[in-house]
């Protein structure tokens, strides 16, 4: 039984046996390719959350007619990605085991591999919507195969050619957008095409694991993330993205590259917090 954070997101606070949603961070960032900072993302948002309201004017909905749990951040081995992922995996497996969905908060990008390795343990035909201003689909990265720019690349190596959707990307060498064209479903630079895969998934019923790198918004919204790239959305595209995407069987699901000492004026924090809570509705359906 998982005990509730002392800190926790505004408005989950319920006790775990009722929670529908679990929600768990993942402060690691050890394999970040530009400016570290994302391991301080989890703490920030959960810190910050209670500048927000736990109504949402966009959904009609509040947090607290909702059960949700905090079990707050892992502590995770810095010194070693896969001891790190494995501690993600267990996680993630425990929370699917016990009938929740689990919510992971990063962290940088390469968390995802962790949690997505339990959940495709439990739903083999399951799918990918990722969210990013970068492709993710270098086979390592300076050697390294284990990075946050390897990690839809370490994802596809289990789950194959058509199982992963990517939006926004609009950052990557010249070979990721090559491999996408040959084994993903990449729509670069925005959400077009977004409903019609939304479409498709609703009439399969095929579980789908959410994640989203918040550095898809563009930096005049988010700058405070470790490799931001212009020319990226609105925080309303990406909500009204988001109610689209939780329209389909989603089973899993994370948030992830705030750096939150990157943006002083703390606006990317209150951003993510924000994304946060639209994406926790959003799932209670």
């Amino acid at each position: 039984m998982l005990e509730r954070n002392v800190e926790t997101y505004i408005g989950c606070d319920c006790e775990y046996k009722d929670a529908k949603i679990v929600l768990f961070g993942a402060p690691f960032d050890s394999t970040t390719s530009f400016r570290p900072g994302a391991r301080f993302g989890s703490a920030a948002i959960r810190h910050e959350s209670f500048g927000l309201e736990t109504y949402s004017p966009y959904q009609d909905k509040d947090l607290t007619d909702y059960n949700v749990f905090d079990c707050g951040d892992l502590e995770l081995c810095f010194g070693s990605a896969e001891l790190a992922l494995s501690d993600i995996e267990n996680r993630t497996a425990e929370i699917l085991a016990d009938g929740k969905l689990p919510l992971l908060i990063g962290g940088e990008h390469l968390v995802t591999l962790g949690a997505v390795r339990a959940v495709h343990n439990r739903y083999p035909n399951l799918h990918i919507i990722h969210f990013d201003a970068h492709a993710d689909l270098r086979d390592d990265y300076l050697g390294v195969k284990l990075s946050h720019a390897c990690v839809m690349r370490r994802l596809y190596d289990f789950l194959g050619d058509g199982r992963i959707h990517q939006f926004c990307i609009r950052s990557g060498e010249k070979s990721e957008f090559q491999f996408a064209t040959e084994h993903t479903d990449m729509h670069p630079f925005s959400f077009d095409g977004l409903e019609q895969l939304v479409e498709e998934l609703k009439e399969s019923q095929a579980p789908v694991y959410f994640t989203i790198d918040l550095d898809c918004l563009d930096p005049s919204v988010f700058p405070g993330t470790g490799t931001p790239e212009a020319g990226g959305v609105t925080f309303m595209q990406l909500l009204e993205a988001i109610l689209k995407v939780c329209q389909t069987n989603v089973v899993g699901a994370d948030i992830n590259e705030l750096a939150p000492m990157l943006d002083n004026s703390g606006v990317s924090t209150a951003t993510a917090c924000k994304v946060l809570r639209e994406l926790v509705l959003a799932l209670n359906k």
